[in-house]
């Protein structure tokens, strides 16, 4: 009984807070062989080369390459370099 409410809770608190997640910034692109590649780059390499070969801002990159060194953030930029998306939050950088 005690992890059937725990994982409510989780799945509650998950719930609760996509909507602040479901406005981000930018435009997506198209899904290609090129943006494909760049997000297995990003994913088992480093997050700012997936985003050099999408030809994103060097900001971006930098950025993203930073922000790499904490493990959640691969899959965020993975995401991010395969629907190859322009723009983003905090100056067009995430």
């Amino acid at each position: 009984m005690k992890k059937l409410l725990i994982s409510f809770m989780a799945l509650f608190i998950l719930s609760a807070s996509a909507p602040a997640f479901a406005g981000t910034h930018g435009t997506n692109g198209h899904v290609s062989g090129r943006s494909v590649g760049a997000a297995a780059l990003s994913l088992l390499i480093w997050p700012g080369i997936g985003q050099a070969v999408n030809d994103n801002g060097y900001e971006k990159n930098v950025t993203h390459a930073v922000l790499g060194l904490t493990g959640v953030f691969r899959i965020w930029s993975c995401y991010d370099a395969l629907v190859d998306r322009k723009g983003g939050v905090w100056k067009n950088r995430i």
